[in-house]
């Protein structure tokens, strides 16, 4: 039976330390910010990590290299340290150093679809030293995971490029909302493009107006490290410049997920 940590209780931590544990494995769980239900929860980073299998890491890209330097250190050796927070791939390099240093295995581990669809069954891309150790112990528990060739930042690279695209189209349907209702035919004009995008179209159109607005904070944090990412490329990033602007607009200012620390 495999032992998972889970580090950061938010939406989807819960989700997959409730589905993982539901597909077999021993689940402990750690946020002294978030009293989870129905979650085995402890108190401390050396008890939450200890005998772990694959530690993931869900506290948000913010802090994720500063988890990292505080927990790598008490892993043991043969555990797998799995970074799920999107974040650039130079952040991916910093954690991969930090795992290097000690000895532990990494992955980079990048979610490719919304959390709360599926839980813990959410399809996966890996990249690094330890893709493989991680990927085996996860599709164990019913997780899809395909593996990236090349080094930690190779997933993380290929999720913003993903993110170039859904948060692009987000901010454009945002915009399209926006003149519509400016010009009294929002509706109509929602209910056009939701018939393009298929049979799901409205559905999807609610959840990247919605989404866009919950997660505001979350998101321009992403399309900021898209952005970078295409500049690192050296090509165009005309619409991902726009799409900044649009989340941008509604994240307030400040985020706890993005700053706070850990004890």
């Amino acid at each position: 039976m495999s032992v998972i940590a889970v580090l950061g209780l938010g939406e989807a931590g819960q989700l997959y330390a409730k589905g993982l544990a539901q597909a077999g494995a021993t689940v402990r769980g750690y946020d002294p910010f978030v009293d989870a239900e129905g979650i085995n929860q402890v108190d401390s980073l050396r008890s939450v990590v200890d005998a772990a299998d694959v530690v993931i890491s869900l506290v948000g890209a913010g802090v994720c290299l500063q988890v990292a330097e505080d927990v790598i250190p008490l892993l043991p050796r043969a555990a797998v340290y799995a970074d799920f927070n999107t974040a650039g791939p130079w952040v991916k390099a910093q954690l991969a150093a930090v795992a290097s240093e000690h000895g532990v295995g990494m992955a980079d581990v990048a979610v490719m679809a919304p959390v709360p669809r599926a839980g813990s069954k959410t399809p996966l891309l890996a990249s690094g030293e330890g893709a493989e150790d991680f990927a085996r112990v996860f599709r164990a528990l019913e997780s899809p995971v395909e593996i990236v060739a090349g080094p930690v930042g190779a997933a993380a690279g290929r999720k913003l490029l993903r993110s170039v695209f859904m948060k692009g189209l987000a901010g454009l349907v945002l915009e399209c909302e926006a003149a519509g209702e400016a010009a009294d035919c929002s509706d109509w004009l929602l209910a056009e493009i939701a018939t393009e995008l298929g049979p799901q179209g409205g559905e999807f159109v609610d959840r990247l107006l919605v989404g866009s607005r919950q997660h505001a904070q979350r998101r321009r944090h992403e399309v900021e490290d898209a952005l970078k990412f295409l500049r690192d490329l050296g090509t165009e990033s005309w619409m991902t410049q726009g799409t900044l602007k649009w989340i941008s607009s509604l994240a307030p200012s400040g985020n706890a997920e993005l700053t706070r620390p850990v004890p």
